[in-house]
């Protein structure tokens, strides 16, 4: 069994999410697919099943495809039952298997067009040798249908001739109804407002009771009140039935070319179910990438072994109920491997996140091996597992005769039965519900068996006991929901490594109740507890302060690594500018100095043969001095007998550095857009720009960051502060910055000038 209890998923909460994919189908082909969707255990299947859904998602996100789109039907049941001989599909269902072969045709030429390499997943849902068969069906029923879905005129020459005879024959009938309808109101037999009508198929006027013998014909229905009664006069009745029958020869046309199509279409029905299958499989991922979006969901590095790495891990269904409304959700990083610690006991105060981590994780891991990418960061990592037990919630149960107790430890007796080295088990408020003594005390001999096993897990509890069992055994870690004793508040972040403290008698202060009750309890419990209590307490403040100074510090050392690869990026490309226009100068030069050469020999060689004939001296003697310019000769010749070969003064190089700059300067854009970007790619991405600010001297810019959660944010303030101190220590101007306009922006940009 590879989840235990059986409604685990209404217990993780997984229930939202099938409904939230569910809700993102747009067929029912799609729909039974998420219907079916159930953890999987064999990781080549969920290696496949992340794969495919990312490739996917990389696939609608590339900025060079155009993913098609189109309409997906279900038409299993009509397909199915064209395999009688006899029966045909009606014009409707006919439409419904144009447009989603349609859609497979274009499906199947986007597939197929897709780079083996990044999209080999995606490229095996193409059909094998099935696209000229697909169009052709496609082709055959444009043919017969108009664009609204009806059997066209031109389907055949007999439906045309009919329908023709029907139009005419009807516009005579009307134009004779039309006739009789007047002189019926010139004579005062028939209301002025009175039209033709429709009564079993045939074309009637309306007339009062006592006039409908001086109108012949015959009378076909009467009104409820029994005031009007509907004659077909006799003029048309012979047109009529004409009519009646043209309409039956056009049924019965109809129902022939149904059949003919459909005969076309028998062959090839398991070619259509198969096309079926493949829209139900596009729907499908299209519904799990959509969610993978809302998330902000990725495909971790899946490792064949039971394994949790889950890094800014955060709870799907709290993200989507709390991100629409702006708030957080605060994520968590966990991890459990075999060969370090297998078991995580969390302990902290009431409503501090004890339940929400264990059920993230619960949720997380059973996404994971439904196929669904999690909401998580890049470098997290996960295995699998063949067991999910969970003992989450109150499962008291009247019908069974069990209280809450019993049913923990019915629970459990599964527990350690079935436990072994590839099972994940997450137990909340391990041993609650008892005497606390003895609970606390068969919740350690449970978990001490459960930790033989080898088995993984997570376990909430306040029991003291606990956390020193997680303190001295192998293989087992305490882990703390932190909270803020100065606010007094939880903070919902999970710490590793340390036991957490329930704030007892700090929440009870704070509550209100009276401090001699509150004394008198410290007492009963001995300052001892109380003593080791405060201590968790502070342990866990100095753990997050001296967590904030490190991150800070790891912050500031990855942004100087940044920068620093940046300007040695920038010096290299200057470095080598400065290379290709020495080079293009040299060059230059020596296409010049060649040049010249060739010119003096060839005028020495004029003078001498023109015996220095004075008009072409001068002549000789302005091209040379034309050709110093040039070359940029260093010193004046006086004589032709001076004439040597010039050595061309090689042109100062136009500044590398001055160019880049010119080069920024152009392209540089006054706003920067961070919206939508994560914290490490944003901070990445406002280094750069306020680097390019400062060097084009811009005076004023936009960081739009938008309000969202407020982390980006706060990023661009922290960063700007952290720039203007080192500003400071150099002796430079502070750079100003503040909230934009509140009619352009307000509190979603930062202003800053240089």
């Amino acid at each position: 069994m590879a989840f235990y209890p059986n409604n685990i998923e209404q217990k993780i909460d997984f229930t939202v999410i099938r409904e939230e994919l569910l809700r993102r189908c747009t067929s029912p082909l799609g729909r039974e697919r998420v219907e079916a969707m159930h953890m999987e255990t064999d990781f080549a299947q969920v290696e496949h099943l992340l794969r495919i859904t990312d490739e996917m998602r990389l696939a609608k996100a590339d900025p060079m495809l155009t993913f098609p789109r189109g309409d997906i039907h279900d038409l299993r049941e009509a397909v199915g039952r064209i395999r009688v001989e006899g029966l045909f599909l009606d014009e409707a269902e006919l439409d419904d298997l144009r447009k989603s072969l349609s859609y497979a045709v274009e499906l199947e030429r986007f597939f197929s067009g897709l780079d083996e390499k990044k999209y080999g997943l995606l490229k095996s849902l193409e059909f094998l040798g099935s696209l000229g068969t697909l169009s052709s069906i496609v082709q055959e029923i444009d043919r017969i249908l108009d664009r609204y879905g009806k059997l066209a005129d031109h389907a055949s020459p007999e439906l045309a001739r009919i329908r023709r005879e029907l139009v005419n024959l009807q516009g005579s009938v009307g134009r004779t109804l039309a006739s009789i309808l007047r002189q019926a109101k010139a004579d005062g037999l028939v209301d002025a407002d009175a039209a033709p009508t429709l009564r079993e198929g045939r074309l009637v006027i309306p007339v009062p009771p006592g006039y409908k013998r001086k109108i012949g014909g015959i009378v076909h229905d009467e009104s409820a009140t029994g005031k009007t009664v509907f004659i077909e006069p006799q003029q048309v009745v012979d047109a009529n039935n004409h009519i009646r029958e043209l309409e039956g020869a056009e049924r019965r046309e109809r129902v022939r070319i149904l059949l003919v199509i459909t005969e076309m279409l028998r062959p090839n029905t398991e070619l259509i179910l198969d096309s079926q299958r493949m829209l139900a499989e596009v729907d499908f991922l299209g519904a799990k990438v959509s969610l993978a979006e809302t998330l902000h969901a990725i495909r971790p590095e899946l490792v064949n072994a039971p394994l949790i790495e889950w890094s800014d891990a955060r709870h799907p269904v709290l993200w989507l109920h709390y991100t629409p409304q702006g708030k957080t959700v605060v994520p968590l990083s966990i991890r459990l491997r075999a060969e370090e610690n297998r078991v995580l006991v969390i302990s902290g105060p009431n409503a501090g996140g004890k339940s929400v981590c264990l059920k993230t994780v619960a949720l997380l891991q059973y996404m994971l091996q439904c196929g669904l990418l999690v909401p998580a960061a890049e470098q997290s990592r996960a295995g699998l597992f063949d067991n999910l037990m969970i003992d989450i919630g109150d499962e008291q149960s009247i019908q069974d005769e069990l209280s809450t107790y019993s049913s923990h430890l019915r629970n459990m007796k599964y527990f350690l039965r079935n436990a072994g080295e590839r099972t994940l088990f997450l137990i909340d408020e391990m041993g609650s519900g008892t005497e606390p003594l003895i609970g606390g005390a068969l919740a350690e001999a449970m978990l001490r068996e459960l930790v033989t096993k080898q088995a993984f897990g997570l376990v909430t509890t306040h029991y003291t006991n606990l956390k020193h069992f997680a303190e001295q055994t192998q293989g087992v870690v305490n882990g703390a929901m932190l909270y803020d004793r100065g606010a007094m508040r939880p903070l919902f972040q999970l710490s590793i490594g340390q036991a957490g403290s329930s704030f007892a008698i700090e929440i009870a202060r704070q509550t209100g109740l009276n401090e001699e009750v509150i004394q008198y309890a410290t007492e009963l419990v001995g300052e001892e507890h109380i003593d080791y209590d405060k201590q968790l307490q502070d342990i866990a403040r100095d753990k997050r302060y001296w967590e904030n100074k490190r991150q800070a510090i790891r912050q500031k050392e990855k942004a100087l690594d940044e920068r620093i690869a940046q300007y040695e990026e920038q010096l290299s490309g200057v470095k080598q500018k400065k290379r290709e226009i020495l080079d293009e100068a040299r060059q230059q030069a020596a296409e010049l100095l060649q040049k010249s050469n060739a010119t003096i020999e060839r005028t020495i060689r004029e003078i001498k043969e023109s015996k220095a004939d004075k008009e072409k001296t001068k002549i000789a003697r302005t091209q040379i001095e034309t050709l110093k310019e040039e070359v940029g000769a260093p010193k004046r010749l006086k004589d032709f007998k001076d004439l040597k070969i010039l050595k061309k003064s090689v042109p100062a190089a136009p500044s590398a550095t001055a160019s880049i700059v010119r080069q920024r300067t152009l392209s540089f854009s006054r706003t920067l857009d961070l919206r939508g970007m994560r914290v490490d790619e944003a901070l990445e991405k406002l280094i750069a720009y306020m680097d390019d600010a400062q060097m084009v001297g811009a005076g004023e810019v936009t960081i739009l960051h938008g309000t969202g959660t407020g982390a980006l944010k706060q990023l661009t303030r922290d960063y700007l502060n952290d720039l203007n101190r080192q500003r400071r220590k150099r002796g430079i101007v502070a750079l100003e910055f503040g909230d934009g306009d509140v009619n352009h922006g307000g509190a979603g940009l930062t202003i800053v000038r240089l």
